[in-house]
């Protein structure tokens, strides 16, 4: 899940379901697939955790016209070493999006909502939700991330910042939804969004007269019998928790979710995963196929580099030749890769234990589609610099209205501290240079004639953000 800045920024076996290709006469052979063996895959993932320590544990799944396989390489937990296998369950952070946005797809086949419902109409009476030249933000405006609300609600201030959705409530987004005021036009511009997610499920629990977590059950983990997908875990299924881990691979907290469950709750298996892939892609008959084939008959662009559009929260993008359809996730200790390609109808489940800036993105996409190349890793060196010179960056640095970038200085530390998220240490490879350790990101200070830093830039997935200091 990207929460936040991206820095910051997700069961038994089931017998595969058996399915002849082709119409009348002979049964025909399915196509070879074009993921690579089970040997390649695995020595993509011991690279990842062996020689580069991007991660503690990963398990890939495939679904493909051959059937399903499960590649999986290191640890559940750093500490106290076991063995990962398909039922091991994972947090997957942003992909809990593609749920909600599947209870709104199959909400809309039952009669039950309309896309272009306001929001409005199910909140309670006393909530003012923000308009703009009349226009109401509707359902379809939150699944697509163009309602205009940002990425995170203002008055989100965890007395955790390592769990920091666990005490934000229903109370708290009334509050913040009658008070805010929208920016620009509503479905003018993609601005991805955890609060629009969270209040999306929100909103639809609200319509079903039930809670979040109630309704997944009820509408898609059950009928596709994913037993390992929840966000309240039983004492069976924690057992096989895997613990999260930061890029410095300690074990970090789960995440706890109230009003913004939509948005990342969900755990799952990649057992699981392989089951929603292979109803998404037709394998499995299920009475959610029209609801899932409507969520890419919407379509809005993004005008983000790699993203191409969403539909209702699946990105579609076209690296090469087909389209892949795609979601990722990120917790504290968690990163998280669902996607399928339609037309070779190949789905690919990617999870991790470890949270880090390079995630596993790339190795699902290049399972998708093997032209789009791995992630290469990046080289930094460290140098010392004086002590003095980190004084003038010390200060608060503005990357949008609601988020702000703190830079404090401990010894001869420097350390960044995003808005709701923990304070984590930069490292110089120059004097106005650093980069983290932890993500695969980058700071550039600007400073005057006396050296005093008057804003910097975030470098980060190949976006330049910068930030004016404020006082």
């Amino acid at each position: 899940m990207q929460h936040g800045l991206v820095i910051m920024l997700g069961m038994m076996f089931l017998r595969m379901t058996t399915v002849l290709l082709g119409g009348g006469g002979l049964a025909q052979s399915p196509p070879a697939s074009t993921v690579p063996p089970d040997a390649d895959i695995r020595q993509i993932l011991v690279e990842r955790i062996d020689t580069r320590h991007q991660a503690v544990g990963i398990v890939v799944g495939v679904i493909d016209p051959q059937g399903r396989r499960l590649i999986a390489y290191g640890s559940p937990n750093q500490v106290d070493p076991g063995s990962l296998n398909g039922d091991t369950i994972f947090e997957l952070g942003s992909v809990t999006k593609v749920f909600t946005s599947l209870l709104l797809a199959d909400m809309v086949q039952r009669g039950e909502v309309a896309l272009t419902d306001p929001i409005a109409k199910y909140l309670p009476a006393g909530v003012k939700v923000p308009q703009r030249d009349g226009r109401s933000i509707t359902l379809v405006d939150l699944s697509t991330h163009t309602s205009g609300l940002p990425r995170l609600p203002t008055n989100l201030r965890p007395k955790d910042p390592a769990n920091p959705y666990a005490d934000y409530t229903a109370k708290q987004l009334y509050e913040f939804l009658s008070n805010y005021q929208l920016p620009r036009d509503i479905g003018s511009k993609f601005e991805y969004s955890n609060l629009g997610g969270g209040l999306l499920g929100h909103v639809l629990a609200l319509r079903a007269g039930t809670d979040y977590e109630a309704l997944v059950r009820a509408r898609i983990t059950g009928p596709l019998g994913m037993t390992s997908t929840a966000i309240t875990l039983s004492p069976e299924m924690k057992t096989r928790l895997a613990v999260g881990h930061n890029a410095e691979l300690k074990a970090v907290a789960n995440w706890d979710f109230q009003a913004l469950a939509g948005c990342g709750a969900l755990r799952s298996s990649a057992n699981d995963l392989l089951n929603f892939l292979a109803a998404n892609l037709g394998y499995t008959k299920t009475p959610l196929s029209a609801a899932m084939a409507s969520m890419l008959a919407v379509r809005r662009p993004t005008g983000t580099a790699g993203m191409g559009e969403i539909g209702l929260a699946w990105i579609i993008s076209r690296p090469s030749a087909n389209e892949i359809v795609w979601h990722n996730g990120g917790t504290y200790g968690y990163r998280s890769f669902v996607g399928f390609d339609p037309k070779s109808r190949v789905g690919v489940v990617v999870l991790s234990n470890t949270f880090t800036g390079a995630g596993v993105d790339d190795i699902g996409m290049h399972l998708l589609d093997p032209r789009v190349p791995l992630a290469a890793p990046k080289e930094h060196k460290e140098i010392t610099v004086d002590p003095k010179i980190l004084d003038g960056y010390v200060g608060r640095y503005q990357l949008a209205p609601n988020f702000i970038l703190t830079i404090t200085r401990e010894g001869d530390q420097l350390n960044a501290q995003a808005t709701n998220q923990p304070k984590l240490p930069i490292f110089p490879e120059g004097e106005r240079d650093f980069f983290y350790k932890i993500v695969d990101a980058q700071i550039t200070f600007e400073t005057d004639a006396n050296g005093r830093a008057t804003s910097l830039t975030l470098h980060q997935n190949g976006a330049n953000m910068p930030a004016k200091r404020i006082e």
